[in-house]
């Protein structure tokens, strides 16, 4: 069995999504939307909002799909 490495570190992946959700989604969620959850592809930039981690990632893998 092939162990894969992952793309990103843990600092890279923190940093792309925090630079995605401040230069591109917080202007869109942030009112309104205190205490749910944003899914985001640090790849594409796609982005989800869900009341539920699970149901974020779930609507996020079907826009990749």
């Amino acid at each position: 069995m092939t162990v894969r490495q992952p793309r990103y570190s843990k600092e890279e992946f923190a940093r792309r999504g925090n630079e995605i959700y401040e230069s591109q989604v917080r202007s869109q969620v942030e009112e309104g939307n205190q205490g749910r959850i944003v899914a985001i592809n640090i790849e594409t930039g796609a982005f989800e909002l869900a009341d539920d981690t699970i149901i974020s990632f779930f609507k996020s893998d079907d826009r990749l799909s």
